[in-house]
């Protein structure tokens, strides 16, 4: 019954996103709900494969961490369709254009100007001390 959930999801990100919900409880229709789904969220949504689950993890409870992944990653790219997102908001990527003078300003640092690997070290440490055993003297 879970697929009927997931498919109902996609359509109110995006009416009429899976055409067909089946209610039905049989096997290949549950999982004909799953695999819309899951095609909605890899093709409409931007899902990546690596954050997306197989439609055994759903039907069989398999994988429920990577079902909730998926779901997460849905979440996050809600307000692509007008919807409040839920979670961190994902980085956008800056293009950044560079100029030759600016290249060129890079090229005059001075290796030394990095850093220093002459930093503390070990050096001169002792582990422990020797045992210094004074009898009756």
């Amino acid at each position: 019954m879970e697929s009927f959930y997931a498919s109902k999801l996609a359509n109110a990100l995006q009416p009429g996103a899976i055409r067909k919900i089946n209610e039905t409880k049989m096997a290949f229709k549950q999982m004909e709900n799953i695999n819309n789904f899951l095609n909605f969220a890899e093709s409409v949504v931007g899902v990546p494969k690596s954050e997306s689950f197989m439609t055994v993890d759903l039907y069989e409870s398999q994988d429920p961490n990577s079902v909730l992944i998926c779901l997460a990653s849905v979440a996050r790219k809600a307000h692509k369709f007008g919807k409040p997102s839920v979670g961190p908001k994902e980085a956008q990527g800056e293009k950044r254009e560079w100029t030759d003078e600016q290249m060129r300003a890079g090229s005059n640092i001075i290796s030394l100007q990095y850093g220093s690997n002459k930093g503390a070290t070990q050096s001169g440490m002792n582990i422990g001390n020797s045992r210094h055993i004074i009898l009756n003297q």
